[in-house]
């Protein structure tokens, strides 16, 4: 494992501002160690975006933390609000979250989603919902359906995850965080800070660690998590990797797997926010090591592996977006572990929340500031 200690150094050789086949958008240029690369800003009138999938059509969806949902033509630069959207607890962290349309969404028309739960009186937690999305006339969801809602809330405004995968047998991996009450990511009978996996109408996995109840809930996955907010999976192996916030330093990739426990807050590479130390240390039997940890944080958010052509040097590298630090970083992987980083785009675009290689072979990113941006080669 390499620890980070500094940023990597690159060299910016060029930003130009151009116009571009995107209606109503404006490209930038820069040179990283592999490539030259073009970055067009798709959109910067959505407002604290925090997850994105993309249509078959081309078309991509992107919620908004206060509760909205928008549908982005990124050919035309319009933009639509979805109708229907749920209900959500939009507070601090909270409001709506991940979204995912269905593998076969071709036929099904199904979207999945996450969102703080407004269900219950005096508190809230992370759930994923499903909803039917209709384009026309106007786009609307219909048929909401609640497939999972922690069972212990809190009014906490914090750590609610959450990214939601698919499995390569089709299952969904949902993420939630701490809710700010680190102990429980150690309780094996509380959803906080662990990895979820469940079927697509909400029921339990018969291969889940768990499956039966008697040791920990049957929904648990992996435990011991404290805010991930990546997820992506390795589609060469069909493991799951996740990326969590640490405190002060430990900012944490993972691949977990079944049953297993990732330590916090027993063990972390970073400190408590007053300086003091978490836990055992870095390390203790019975829990699992990151793949790769960053120190100090560069406070992660969104992930996903680039599988598409445009950028061929890119290939199969791992990239994480970074609020704090308001970078994108691409991570080389050989063997199941990080071998280098590079860290780009620093300062160009604020605060990265999402990460997602889409079909059309780009890397698209989501802001805080409210844009969507397609990452593509420029040759």
């Amino acid at each position: 494992m390499r620890k980070f200690l500094s940023f990597s150094m690159f060299t910016l050789l060029m930003t130009l501002t151009a116009s571009t086949s995107f209606a109503g958008t404006e490209l930038h240029y820069f040179d990283t160690e592999k490539t030259k690369i073009k970055v067009a800003i798709i959109t910067s009138k959505l407002v604290h975006p925090w997850g994105m999938t993309m249509l078959p059509n081309g078309n991509i969806l992107v919620t908004e933390r206060a509760g909205t949902l928008k549908l982005i033509d990124p050919k035309t630069d319009k933009l639509f609000e979805v109708l229907g959207a749920p209900d959500v607890w939009a507070n601090g962290q909270g409001g709506l979250l991940d979204i995912a349309a269905s593998p076969e969404f071709s036929s099904d028309n199904t979207i999945f989603f996450t969102f703080s739960d407004p269900a219950f009186l005096g508190g809230t937690g992370t759930a994923i919902g499903s909803a039917v999305f209709e384009e026309k006339p106007r786009p609307r969801l219909t048929n909401i359906k609640t497939l999972y809602s922690m069972k212990k809330t809190t009014t906490s405004g914090i750590h609610f995850g959450s990214r939601i995968v698919f499995g390569a047998d089709g299952n969904i991996f949902i993420t939630i965080g701490d809710r700010g009450g680190r102990p429980r990511a150690q309780d094996p009978f509380d959803a906080a800070g662990k990895v979820l996996r469940i079927t697509r109408d909400g029921g339990i996995p018969k291969d889940n660690p768990f499956a039966d109840g008697k040791k920990a809930l049957p929904q648990i996955w992996s435990l011991g998590h404290r805010n991930p907010q990546g997820a992506t999976l390795n589609k060469k192996t069909g493991e799951l990797w996740t990326l969590s916030h640490g405190a002060r330093g430990g900012d944490e990739i993972n691949t977990p797997k079944a049953g297993k426990n990732y330590g916090w807050p027993i063990i972390s590479y970073g400190k408590h926010y007053s300086g003091g130390k978490i836990g055992k240390g870095t390390s203790a039997k019975g829990y699992e090591q990151p793949v790769y940890y960053w120190d100090p944080s560069i406070a992660p958010s969104g992930l996903d592996f680039y599988k598409g052509d445009l950028i061929p040097e890119w290939k199969n590298n791992l990239f994480a977006g970074a609020l704090k630090d308001q970078l994108l970083s691409r991570l080389e992987i050989e063997d199941g572990k990080v071998v280098h980083e590079e860290q780009i785009l620093e300062g160009e675009f604020g605060r990265i929340r999402d990460v997602r290689n889409f079909s059309d072979g780009a890397l698209w990113l989501l802001t805080e500031d409210g844009m969507l941006l397609r990452v593509s080669g420029n040759k």
